[in-house]
């Protein structure tokens, strides 16, 4: 099987969980348009390899497993059902955030950006009532959508959308629940990133020194940050040639984070390239398998890896 490297990017930093979230209030009629939406064009809903009981019965996780599958006009009239119906706020929130991973796994960056401005604007309305939260969610959610952007290759967006993450995320006012140098550590970080897809090494390793600077300033954020640092350094590498540090480090990354499909998948590419056809194979094969939740590593790595594998 020929292999294709592609241009990727990665996903970093300990957030509030995008695995299944529980379905929102529905009226009786919400659930009867959503259940006739799955039985459009078939009923398996299983992604390949993955055994039965991931298999979820909300509406709104069928939809989420429909966008692993890459079944996006099924996924999407189920979305739009559910939001034709609800009326709560924050319920109605949930969904468009959903909504914008269904085009992370499409990679489009545009509308991923155009759903998560929605769920900034729930955020917004909730400064005063929950401000350490609100702020937080605001940065978290433009962050969100920088990732999609830079795994789509729309760098200048992903730019856009990281710094304005961390211009939300610090207006999060005292006694703060986040710190300013978590902030500092994932703008470093999302920079580094960049200046390797843009082909600027030099720049690269400037930003992964201000990220290593910011984690040694601060222990405390470092506990939960320290083990996304070695898969910067290994994709920084891998992305300015040097495969023999990328594999070093992307190896380090993957024993801290065995089940990341996204780091899996970018030490996959180091073997790839270094001509261990067979290792990227199998490897691409179990970051495949391991893309079940509903968040940007699984929304790339369902997508490419689909492709790679020739599924």
């Amino acid at each position: 099987m020929a292999f294709r490297l592609a241009r990727i990017t990665l996903f970093a930093f300990r957030t509030p969980s995008l695995h299944p979230i529980p379905d929102p209030p529905m009226t009786p009629t919400a659930r009867s348009v959503a259940a006739a939406l799955l039985l459009i064009g078939g009923t398996g809903l299983a992604a390949p390899h993955a055994p039965a009981q991931q298999t979820q019965s909300g509406p709104l996780q069928q939809a989420q497993q429909l966008d692993r599958d890459g079944d996006f006009a099924r996924s999407r009239a189920i979305y739009q059902a559910i939001l034709d119906t609800i009326t709560d706020a924050r319920a109605k929130a949930n969904v468009q955030r959903r909504l914008a991973m269904s085009f992370g796994f499409e990679g489009d960056c545009a509308k991923a950006i155009e759903h998560e401005e929605m769920v900034i604007a729930y955020w917004k309305t909730r400064e005063a009532e929950e401000p350490q939260n609100a702020f937080y969610q605001q940065g978290e959610m433009a962050n969100e959508a920088a990732r999609v952007c830079i795994d789509s290759d729309a760098l200048d967006q992903a730019e856009r959308m990281y710094r304005r993450g961390a211009e939300l995320g610090n207006l999060e006012p005292e006694p703060r629940t986040h710190p300013r140098s978590l902030w500092t550590y994932r703008t470093e970080h999302a920079l580094a990133r960049l200046a390797a897809r843009r082909g600027n090494a030099a720049e690269a390793q400037r930003y992964v020194a201000a990220a290593r600077a910011a984690l040694d300033g601060d222990p405390k954020m470092a506990e939960d940050q320290e083990r996304y640092f070695p898969y910067l350094t290994g994709y920084v590498a891998l992305y300015t040639g040097d495969l023999a540090t990328a594999e070093a480090e992307l190896t380090k990354a993957v024993s801290m984070n065995q089940t990341d499909p996204f780091m899996n998948t970018l030490l996959a590419m180091t073997y790839e390239k270094q001509g261990k056809v067979d290792e990227a194979k199998a490897l691409y094969a179990k970051a495949y398998d391991m893309a079940r939740a509903h968040n940007p590593p699984a929304a790339f790595a369902r997508r490419f890896l689909r492709q790679k594998l020739g599924m």
